[in-house]
């Protein structure tokens, strides 16, 4: 019978780079698991707040607006839940919608009050942050893939 028991070294083992692309593969792209959930937050938080914020009337464009901003939203969280290494090519797209939550109360409102003002500067910072997330994780998780993938 064969000693199986055997501990020696991996680096000598014939399949070991096959063994690192397949382990890089089942963990790519989770290195911003916990982000996945905050973002589907806030894009939720972004679709409604016209009702919990009370704006929907006074300001139908923008009610509109940070409904389809907040679907967005809600459906890159997805995205970076289902297919993480394919979707967070596109993290750098949260920032740019961040951004433009942010100046959207004078671009697309008109009038904008405190509360609709506070609202998407919050709601677009925080979209904004978490984007900058998602970039830098997806940019780590690069560099880790390709290093990983390198003949020693």
């Amino acid at each position: 019978m064969a000693d199986v028991s055997h501990r020696g070294d991996m680096a000598g083992h014939p399949d070991i780079t096959e063994m690192r692309d397949r382990y890089a593969r089942v963990l790519g792209g989770r290195d911003v698991a916990l982000v996945d959930g905050p973002v589907f937050l806030v894009g939720l938080a972004c679709a409604v707040s016209p009702w919990i914020v009370h704006f929907s009337g006074n300001q139908p464009a923008l009610a509109t607006h940070n409904l389809i901003m907040g679907a967005a939203i809600v459906v890159l969280a997805l995205g970076f839940t289902v297919m993480p290494q394919r979707m967070y090519g596109l993290s750098w797209a949260m920032c740019v919608m961040g951004a433009w939550l942010i100046v959207a109360p004078w671009v697309v409102g008109s009038n904008p009050d405190k509360g609709v003002i506070w609202t998407n500067a919050v709601i677009g910072g925080l979209t904004f942050l978490l984007g900058l997330a998602c970039t830098a994780a997806s940019m780590r998780s690069g560099r880790s893939r390709r290093a990983s993938s390198r003949p020693e």
